[in-house]
């Protein structure tokens, strides 16, 4: 069976159904950290009943059968009829697995497999289990706080109950209905009912000539409907009791306490609570508020935003264009245009930006249950710890961050934390902490993986290094701690023994640092044996307009992306000094590898480019390591909009990208790292000895 992948009850279910498919993974590893937490055991359970009552209006049986079953497990932990222990928390997980993979189904517009009896019968054998927990884990705290309020409601209703009595014995009846009451207005039936039990059946007279009136114009402003408001029922109330005299002293109690065992015939008691002018009429307001404020959200589609953002980004162009023709006009009227122009389109490319935007806490989401996973295969004890959840990111930057960030948590979990025992020994606790953080500096964003594992002993990865061929023996011996530390970043170095499901076959490192280059980030790393490993990552706000550095090579434009860029001076006073067959310049004392781009970017036929007193260099970082770059001159700082190469250019390294410059020129925009794998091996070495 095949749905219409364009139905749009469907993707409606699917978009919201799969919110709260993705907080279910958080959610119930929180839960299964404090068992006797109330409100998010019951926001569980609410979202399991609104997965299931969706499928169920799609027929969409197997998602609805399984949904079922779980709903009625965290039924039986609200109810404290069962207690939560890893066994029910590992089969909720597979559920949740399973309900993704149904989703995977129905946005591939496939009618999902129903799953095997097995499944479903291990989910229903949760609810048959001891009320014991598992061995090893600690037994769930009892609601006291919550028996102490049901005590504390049942007294108030007593109270409220003795109240009428007091008032008038001979209507306990009434009272006693009070407590079904769930609204504030109640019906013309329930209202003459309440009459009849005050005043026997027919009895009841009419109000007094004076209060006629009143009575016609509350009368006629109920004629549309079935319902009386609160200034008829207490006026009501003052005809029977004296005005005044009614029982107001059972109201509170009544307004704070819903009574679900109390019968629910008539339903005065919803009328008695409103009586009080205050508390269940405010209630009400609450949902229309919400539901105002739900109205105040719109859903895009992502194409049309791509699409937004695109004319956003022409528009940039357009703007650097008439900032580079302003200068050949002699007119201030003209240039006040253009400076207005070049405002708003700032503005506006600010405001675009923030619609793309999304927390990152749609990555973080995913890494708790990650760690748990982790952490029990390796027989390990890991706390996972989330700063920074609300810093905004493009979202085609939060999509690409997950693989990335995936492997770098799993490492420092399989790597990173020792096992329990070792940890006691060390003088740790048995349970290690990976902290994942996210900040904005500027137009960047820095995330960080820190654990307070083991550490990195620079030395074991020189040796590494040496043994895998990455690096010879003289030259691992000059590489300083942090280069040491970037060695992991190489393909195939690992530091495990054995190979396993989780690491040992030394590609996960390289695949994060190809994917982090490609996103124009940087990754460094830091660590300290015994204390731990902090791994920095920093990626631009977005992708989509980039600020660069605009240089001239040869002649010809090409920008460096600003993020890698350091400082910039002229070469005229420097000294270069050659050092095993690498020109080197000195910057505050320290050696710097020397590169000269024109012998990078010259085209065939061009001579190499030699030294002139016009040179400036431009420093940038490479990984951990500083490289000076020769241009022959910097134009300054520009934002521009990348667009993507042709097919036959893709695949050449050292270059991410086009754009058009202000003057309308064409500039193409540099990919450090890959031109320096291009041209900084032992052949490009060779040539820039002439650098000197």
């Amino acid at each position: 069976m095949a749905f219409e992948p364009d139905n749009e009850l469907l993707q409606d279910f699917l978009i919201e159904a799969g919110e709260l498919l993705n907080g279910l993974d958080q959610q119930l590893i929180e839960l299964e950290q404090s068992p006797d937490d109330a409100d998010r055991l019951n926001s569980v359970f609410r979202a399991f009943h609104t997965v299931k009552g969706g499928a169920g209006f799609l027929e969409v049986h197997p998602l609805v059968e399984v949904c079922h079953r779980a709903e009625d497990i965290f039924n039986l932990l609200r109810n404290h009829e069962i207690a939560m222990n890893s066994r029910i928390m590992d089969v909720m997980l597979q559920v949740i697995d399973v309900l993704n993979g149904m989703f995977d189904d129905l946005r591939a517009g496939q009618y999902p497999e129903a799953v095997s009896p097995a499944f479903l019968d291990e989910i229903e054998g949760l609810a048959r289990q001891s009320d014991e927990p598992a061995p090893g884990e600690a037994p769930a705290a009892e609601p006291a706080a919550e028996d102490e309020a049901v005590v504390a409601e049942d007294d108030a209703f007593d109270r409220m109950l003795a109240d009428l009595d007091a008032a008038e014995s001979d209507q306990a009846p009434a009272a006693e209905s009070s407590g079904a009451a769930d609204d504030d207005l109640i019906t013309d039936d329930e209202f003459e009912s309440l009459l009849d039990e005050l005043h026997g059946k027919g009895q009841f007279q009419a109000p007094t000539p004076a209060a006629a009136p009143e009575s016609e114009a509350k009368a006629s402003a109920a004629a549309d409907s079935d319902e009386i408001t609160d200034e008829e029922f207490e006026a009501v109330l003052d005809e029977l009791y004296g005005k005044g005299k009614a029982p107001t002293a059972a109201v509170k109690p009544a307004e704070a306490v819903p009574q679900p065992k109390v019968e629910p015939a008539p339903k005065p008691a919803a009328s008695t609570a409103s009586a009080s002018g205050s508390g269940k009429p405010a209630a009400k307001a609450k949902p229309a508020e919400s539901a105002k404020a739900a109205e105040t959200t719109v859903r895009v589609d992502t194409e049309r935003l791509d699409g937004i953002m695109n004319l956003v980004g022409e528009l940039v162009l357009v703007r650097n264009r008439m900032n580079t023709l302003k200068t050949s006009f002699e007119n201030e009227e003209i240039a006040s245009v253009i400076a207005t122009l070049d405002m708003v389109t700032s503005d506006l490319q600010g405001a675009v930006m923030k619609t793309r935007m999304q927390p990152v806490k749609k990555v973080f989401g995913r890494f708790p249950r990650v760690v748990r996973d982790t952490a029990r295969t390796l027989g390990k004890e890991v706390n996972l710890e989330l700063e920074g959840e609300d810093t905004d990111l493009d979202k085609n930057l939060v999509e690409a961050l997950a693989d990335p960030l995936i492997h770098l948590v799993r490492n420092a979990v399989d790597h990173g934390i020792e096992m329990p025992d070792d940890r006691e020994t060390n003088g740790k606790p048995r349970a290690g902490t990976v902290l994942l953080s996210a900040a904005q500096e500027g137009d960047h964003i820095r995330l960080a993986i820190q654990d307070d594992g083991s550490g990195m002993d620079a030395d074991v990865l020189r040796r590494k290094g040496v043994e895998k061929g990455i690096v010879d023996p003289d030259s691992a011996e000059r590489l300083t701690d942090q280069e040491c530390f970037e060695l992991i970043l190489h393909p195939g170095f690992s530091t495990k023994e054995q190979i396993s499901d989780i690491s040992g076959r030394g590609v996960g490192m390289d695949v994060v640092k190809t994917a982090i280059t490609k996103l124009s980030g940087t990754i460094s790393i830091d660590s300290e044996p015994g204390l731990g490993t902090q791994i920095n990552i920093k990626v631009p706000l977005t992708l989509a307009i980039l600020p660069t550095l605009m240089v001239i090579v040869s002649g010809r434009k090409y920008a460096i992306p600003l993020s890698v860029v350091n400082e910039i001076f002229e070469m005229a006073d420097k000294e270069v000094n050659v050092v095993d067959g690498q020109a080197t310049i000195t910057v505050r004392d320290r050696a710097v590898p020397l590169f000269r781009m024109t012998d990078w970017l010259a085209l065939r036929g061009e001579s190499p480019g030699q030294r002139a007193e016009t040179d400036q260099v431009v420093m940038v970082q490479h990984g951990a390591q500083l490289m000076a770059l020769v241009v022959d001159s910097v134009i300054g700082q520009e934002e521009v909009v990348i667009k993507p190469l042709g097919e036959l250019l893709r695949v050449v390294e050292g270059f991410a990208g086009a754009t058009i410059t202000g003057d309308g020129h064409i500039a193409l925009i540099l990919d450090l790292p890959g031109m320096v794998r291009r041209h900084a091996g032992s052949r490009g070495r060779n040539r820039l000895r002439s650098v000197a």
